[in-house]
C-alpha cells in the first residue's frame, strides 16, 4: 500500500541519491576493508535509514510493507554491506518489537533503534538449530522476578557491534518444538553477555555477523517480548515473514544492478571484431536475467500489497524468499559468464556480487526450507478448499 505517491516518489529520490552519490564510489574500499566509515553511517542516520519501518509515533517513517519493499529496491543496487548497516533495525531487530512489544518497550526502545542510536540485532540460530530454529539450546530459567539466560547463538548479523540484542531462549523444558521458547530483549550492558570477534565470510564484507555468548545472564521479567512467556516464537515467525518479503526485495536490487553492469561491458568488450553484446548468446543471458529480475519484482510487490491488506501471506513470503534469491545467484553467475576471466579478480563487480549473492540462498531459511514450507502450505490449502484430485 502506497499511501502518498509525491511523498515516496521524494523519498526513493533521496535514497538514489545517497546510494549513487555516497556509497557506490565507497564500494571496493568496504570489501577491502571489511568496514563502512563512520561518516557514512552517521549520514544513513541523518536520512532517518534507520527507522524506515518504524512508526512514526516512535520516530520512524512508517513505511507499509509496499513501500519499503520500493526503497529495497533502491538500497541494494550497492554492496549488501550498506543497506544490513541500517537494514536490521528497520526490519528483523525492530520487528519483534513493533509486533508484539508493550506500550513501555516500544517507548524505550523504537526511537533509539530508529534514530540509529541503537543497533539491534536478532538473536535465534544456534550451531544446532538454523533450519530447525526450534532446536535451540538456549536456556531461560526463572528466578523470582528474573530469569537468567544461558547458551550461545550464531551467524548473527551485526552482533559484534548491537547494542540491543532480541534474544530467543527456552523457558518451558515440557514443551518442545514452538511452544515454551520466549523472546528476550538484552542490552548490551547486562553482566554476562559477550559477543565473539567478528567473522571471516566469503562475502559481504563490512556487514558484521559473530556469535552472542550468554553466560547466566540475568534480566528482569519485564525484558520479555510483550510479556508473553513461552509465545517467543510465534512473535519470531511474525518477524521473518516480513523479513522474508524484505530479503526478496534485498535480492532484487543485486539483479537490477548486474542486469546494467551486464549490458554496459556487453556493449564496450569487443571480441571477434565486434562488441559481444550482438552475439545471441550474450544476450540470451541478458534476457533471462531481465526477465526473471522483472518476475521477482512483481511477485515480491503483489505479496506485499497482500500484507498491507492484512492477508497471511506465509506461503507467498517463502515464495518470494525462494525465487528471489534463486534468481539473484542466476543473474549473478551470468554476469560473471559475461564479465569472463575479469570477474574472477578481485575488484570486479560481477566478482564482488557473486560473492555476496551467495548468502541469499542460506539466511532467513535456506531454499530447501521454503521449497518444504510452500509444498506443506500448498497441500493443506488445497486440503481445506476441498480442491478435487
Amino acid at each position: 500500500m502506497i499511501r502518498d505517491r509525491d511523498q515516496l516518489s521524494r523519498l526513493l529520490n533521496d535514497v538514489r541519491t545517497f546510494i549513487r552519490d555516497e556509497c557506490l564510489p565507497l564500494e571496493e574500499q568496504v570489501d577491502r576493508d571489511g568496514a563502512i566509515p563512520e561518516s557514512v553511517v552517521q549520514r544513513m542516520r541523518d536520512i532517518g535509514l534507520f527507522g524506515h519501518s518504524i512508526p512514526e509515533e516512535f520516530g520512524g517513517a512508517g513505511l507499509t510493507t509496499e513501500e519499503l519493499v520500493l526503497v529495497n529496491f533502491e538500497v541494494s543496487q550497492v554492496s549488501t554491506a550498506f543497506r544490513a548497516r541500517f537494514g536490521g533495525n528497520t526490519g528483523i531487530a525492530s520487528e519483534s518489537i513493533v509486533a508484539d512489544g508493550t506500550e513501555s518497550q516500544k517507548v524505550k526502545f523504537l526511537p533509539l533503534l530508529a534514530s540509529g542510536k541503537l543497533t539491534g540485532c536478532f538473536a535465534l540460530t544456534e550451531p544446532d538449530a538454523g533450519s530447525d530454529a526450534t532446536a535451540l539450546k538456549t536456556r531461560a530459567v526463572a528466578d523470582g522476578e528474573h530469569f537468567v539466560l544461558a547458551g550461545r547463538k550464531c551467524f548473527i548479523t551485526n552482533a559484534p557491534i548491537a547494542d540491543l540484542f532480541t534474544v530467543f531462549a527456552r523457558t518451558d523444558e515440557r514443551e518442545r518444538g514452538a511452544d515454551g521458547i520466549t523472546a528476550f530483549l538484552v542490552e548490551r550492558n547486562t553482566p554476562g553477555l559477550t559477543t565473539s570477534p567478528e567473522y571471516e565470510k566469503m562475502g559481504q564484507h563490512g556487514s558484521p555477523v559473530g556469535d552472542v555468548i550468554l553466560d547466566r545472564v540475568r534480566i528482569h521479567r519485564d525484558s520479555i517480548v510483550g510479556e508473553l512467556e513461552n509465545a517467543g516464537f510465534r512473535t519470531a515467525m511474525k518477524a521473518l515473514n516480513k523479513q522474508r518479503i524484505n530479503l526478496a526485495s534485498l535480492c532484487v536490487g543485486p539483479a537490477i544492478r548486474l542486469i546494467r553492469e551486464m549490458v554496459g561491458y556487453a556493449h564496450t568488450r569487443k571480441q571477434f571484431g565486434k562488441s559481444i553484446g550482438e552475439y545471441q548468446l550474450v544476450q540470451q543471458m541478458i534476457a533471462d536475467s531481465n526477465t526473471e529480475a522483472h518476475a521477482a519484482r512483481a511477485l515480491v510487490l503483489e505479496t506485499s500489497r497482500k500484507r498491507d491488506a492484512g492477508i497471511d501471506v506465509t506461503m507467498e513470503a517463502s515464495m518470494c524468499k525462494l525465487f528471489a534469491s534463486e534468481m539473484c545467484g542466476r543473474v549473478a553467475d551470468r554476469a560473471v559468464q559475461v564479465f569472463g576471466g575479469n570477474a574472477f579478480f578481485r575488484g570486479n563487480v560481477a566478482e564482488r556480487f557473486y560473492r555476496d549473492a551467495r548468502v541469499f540462498r542460506l539466511y532467513e531459511g535456506t531454499s530447501q526450507i521454503h521449497i518444504a514450507n510452500i509444498a506443506k502450505h500448498t497441500m493443506l490449502s488445497m486440503r481445506e478448499m476441498h480442491v478435487p484430485f
